[in-house]
């Protein structure tokens, strides 16, 4: 149980080829791809044992092959004989298939998957063309010789972009843990082998090429429990507008998927790249092993020209320049040529040398306002290229923060380029090249703030009236409407305490009349219908109506206008509202829309009639926070407008920022939502009014579990519960989240070294930083972890009362990859040992589990860890051998 469920896919021990006859693959162009395989899987050595067959020939030898079996099927074979290969490779017991074989259509890949389903094998393929594991010597792909051995990982939906990286790779020194292209129609699909390579010790980076997704909650699930652990690239072809022809909402209109993709990257934790350069930019920065943690970056260079413009491009992708503290300048100074300049750039001079460049660079590392180093060298007649690249390959172990290089030129910087490379240094041809590398990389530090964000679908504000809301789109769907009225739309803002303008239907003009005295004038009048979606275009708004005579005369010729241009539109009648009356007040933009295939997404921007013109928008995957939030308004260009602008006093943003989160919970709690425009919703000094609002619902399935519509699952509170202590005084069992880190960490500290290796079979006295952030930063759709916080009170000298918090238990489970039963663990600290709390722990950890809808829940417990047996048998588990490892017992509880 302690393998991947995959390690017999990516790591056989044993591999049945099923690649024909070998005098057919010579003479027969159906069998190119089985030559092809068959040399790869022989050029070098493997450690695991090959079996090579003949599907035509097998019958015969299946008692044989039965008892021998194998971890992974490799076919390979013309599109007719594959079902055949598959069936042979059922019967003789592979647990896991890798199907080459090229042509097969969709509906035969459909049977192929349902055969592997049958035999309880994991398919890769078909339409694949394999993988790479050069750590393990086994080239089982069509994509080129072998790579090189390093740690870098790639996964891509393109064989022909595999090979053109592989073939790039070599020459420039990158090497890796794995190579997989997986092609169309693959059962195993990019989430699995992302929770495979997250898993991975040999991975410590990956890259990521994609043309699209099946499933966004799994792939979601699976790229930030990848992001958790490691960084990881992904370029995403196929950027297109989303499909949505006939837009209802200008939501819809000016949302593209590709742009929702965008957000979905950077909630993911990962960094996101544009182009085929670009990726080969950022394999080289992974391949260094490079974790930034900022993006000031310091440009050490000695021509001032390529310095601006690598000053210039930093600029444009908002990255920082790394100045040096005065100190630092000080000492440096006096070590350098008289002529050159430490200001914004560190101009070295043209007549620089490799002890100059030495010394900024040891001065930049050791500055704590730089995060990263580019070093530009340009050529010059008499310079010492190679004593400058060798001084800056020597210094490269000793520099802990992120170095790249620039050596510009061609001819004659050959072999200082090629001293670079050597030396584990990305190295680039132009400065913007070089600055766009680094710019990707650093992303990843800011997108790791992202994940580690986990909102509840509730905020901490006024509880908002959930039902009343639920009961109103219930109405509206009842009468098999989709659109909401303005009078419907803003009752439903209402009710999670979004403030909006007063607004009362009159069904005639002198109720229009009346109104409009009793609200003060100015007043607006809009057309009430559920049939118009965008009033304006047709004349159905009127603004700054200022008098009753105004009133009725507007009244009547918007009913005649929409009469005339909408003759079979529903008229309920027209909204009356007061004008708002802000100072100086921005106009601004917040909408829904729900994107195919990661559901809905909220999105930020300026507002106003010409919303689509002003191109303005910043999106983010609910469920928001306030830190993501106030990060959705920083992106956004007419956050620039928000503080003190020309003369206007700065906005409430906190006002701005609680709109955000009311429309998240809206999103969250509402999965009949389906777009919304609040469009404008004003905000000044004082706060934020919403003044228009349009809302488009649909039904959603009964039986959907809450939040299955969202992409990212909330934060769990709903399973917070509080539970009395032996002898006075109580605990509190909640989902753990990224916070608890230390606490978790001090917990696992104060262990007995006999607990400590009952939990984790390990001497290990803590827990790793990777071992940290993958038990407390946990997608909640796959796996829970529950932790046991207590309170505790104590007295100072000076009399007063302080309080303190730390874990003193938890329990946890993951889904197997059957999706039906979950492996447990426990833990608890060893003085609240004997006081019911493994016991507490693991009754509600089994209750999540069973409202998941898992069936079984099952674990590994030490044979000698009488204390943890006799738990389970007090709660009914059946406990067996092990029969992988006789020094545990399998433990197993049906839900």
């Amino acid at each position: 149980m302690d393998q991947h469920y995959l390690t017999p896919l990516f790591a056989p021990s044993s591999i049945a080829v099923f690649a024909g006859n070998p005098e057919l693959r010579e003479s027969d162009p159906a069998y190119r791809d089985a030559k092809n395989l068959y040399e790869a899987l022989t050029a070098q050595r493997y450690a695991g044992k090959f079996n090579f067959l003949d599907v035509d020939t097998t019958e015969g030898r299946l008692a044989d092959l039965i008892n021998t079996g194998a971890d992974l099927a490799l076919v390979a074979l013309p599109p007719h004989k594959v079902m055949a290969a598959l069936e042979v490779a059922g019967r003789i017991r592979c647990k896991a298939a890798l199907i080459i074989s090229t042509g097969i259509t969709a509906e035969q890949a459909s049977e192929l998957r349902a055969v592997a389903r049958r035999n309880n094998m994991f398919l890769m393929g078909p339409n694949s063309r394999g993988f790479q594991r050069p750590h393990l010597g086994l080239n089982s792909s069509i994509v080129g010789p072998i790579a090189e051995k390093g740690p870098l990982a790639l996964v891509s939906q393109s064989g022909a972009l595999t090979s053109a990286l592989l073939d790039w790779a070599r020459p420039n020194k990158v090497g890796f843990s794995t190579v997989i292209s997986l092609g169309p129609h693959t059962a195993v699909d990019m989430a699995q082998t992302l929770d495979f390579l997250a898993a991975d010790p040999q991975t410590h980076s990956i890259v990521v090429y994609l043309e699209g997704i099946k499933n966004a909650r799994n792939f979601m699930s699976a790229l930030r429990a990848a992001a958790i652990a490691k960084p990881v690239v992904v370029l995403k072809a196929g950027r297109k507008q989303a499909g949505n022809v006939a837009a209802r909402t200008h939501s819809a209109a000016i949302v593209g998927s590709d742009e929702v993709f965008d957000a979905a990257l950077r909630r993911g934790g990962a960094v996101r790249i544009r182009s085929f350069t670009e990726l080969f930019s950022a394999v080289q920065c992974l391949a260094s092993r490079y974790r930034p943690v900022g993006k000031r970056l310091a440009i050490i260079t000695n021509g001032g020209g390529p310095g601006v413009l690598a000053a210039d491009r930093a600029n444009d992708i908002g990255l920082e320049l790394g100045h040096l503290s005065d100190t630092t300048i000080n000492a440096l100074k006096p070590k350098l040529l008289p002529q050159a300049s430490l200001v914004d750039l560190m101009d070295l001079t043209e007549d620089a040398s490799a002890e100059h460049f030495l010394e900024a660079l040891r001065a930049a590392a050791s500055d704590p306002g730089i995060d990263g180093v580019l070093t530009i060298h340009t050529p010059k007649i008499g310079a010492d290229m190679e004593g400058v690249a060798t001084a800056i390959a020597q210094e490269r172990p000793k520099f802990s923060k992120p170095l790249i290089s620039c050596v510009m030129g061609d001819a004659s910087v050959h072999e200082a380029r090629g001293i670079l490379n050597n030396a584990g240094i990305p190295t680039f041809r132009s400065p913007e090249a070089a600055v766009g590398a680094f710019g990707n990389i650093a992303s990843y530090y800011h997108n790791q703030k992202l994940l580690q964000q986990t909102p509840p679908p509730l905020t901490h504000l006024a509880k908002p009236d959930v039902e009343g809301a639920r009961m109103l789109l219930e109405g509206v769907l009842a009468e098999r409407r989709q659109i909401l009225t303005e009078m419907e739309s803003k009752a439903l803002l209402s009710a999670f305490h979004i403030p909006v303008t007063q607004t009362i239907l009159a069904r005639s003009a002198t109720e229009a009349m009346m109104l409009a005295s009793q609200l003060g004038f100015p007043v607006a009048l809009k057309i009430d219908s559920p049939d118009i979606a965008h009033k304006s275009d047709v004349n159905g708004v009127a603004l700054n109506i200022m008098n009753a005579v105004g009133v009725r005369d507007v009244f009547e010729e918007m009913m005649e206008n929409v009469a005339r241009k909408m003759p079979k539109a529903r008229i309920n009648g027209v909204s009356v509202q007061r004008m708002a009356r802000h100072n100086r007040g921005r106009e601004l933009y917040i909408g829904v829309v729900t994107d195919e295939p990661f559901g809905p997404v909220i999105a930020f921007g300026a507002g106003g009639t010409m919303v689509e013109l002003y191109d303005d928008r910043a999106m983010e995957l609910p469920p928001l926070n306030q830190f993501l939030a106030r990060h959705m308004i920083e992106r956004s260009r007419v956050s620039a407008t928000l503080d003190a602008w020309r003369g206007a006093t700065p906005v409430n943003r906190e006002s701005l920022e609680q709109v955000l989160l009311r429309v998240s919970e809206m999103v969250c709690e509402l999965p009949q939502l389906r777009e919304m425009d609040i469009n404008p919703i004003i905000v000044d000094e004082d706060g934020a009014v919403a003044v228009d609002a349009r809302i488009v619902v649909g039904n959603t399935l009964a039986t959907a579990r809450p939040y299955q519509h969202l992409s990212i699952l909330p934060y769990p509170a709903q399973f917070e519960q509080q539970w009395p202590l032996p002898g006075g005084g109580h605990y509190i069992v909640r989902p753990i989240h990224p916070d608890d880190a230390e606490m978790l960490q001090e917990l696992v500290r104060g262990l007995k070294p006999e607990s400590r290796y009952n939990r984790f079979v390990s001497a290990l006295t803590e827990l790793s930083p990777n071992m940290l952030s993958k038990f407390t930063l946990i997608d909640y759709d796959r796996e829970m972890a529950l932790v046991a916080i207590l309170t505790e009170k104590h007295v100072e000298e000076d009399g007063s009362v302080t309080e303190t918090q730390r874990i003193v238990g938890s329990a946890r489970y993951v889904t197997n990859p059957d999706s039906s039963t979950c492996e447990f663990s426990l833990l608890v600290a060893d003085d609240m040992s004997g006081k019911g709390m493994g016991s507490r722990l693991m009754r509600s950890i089994m209750d999540v589990a069973r409202e998941k809808g898992l069936s079984e829940i099952i674990g590994l417990v030490l044979t000698n860890n009488s204390n943890m047996l006799k738990l389970m048998r007090a709660l009914g588990f059946t406990i067996k051998a092990y029969p992988d490892d006789p020094d545990f017992r399998l433990v197993t509880h049906q839900l």
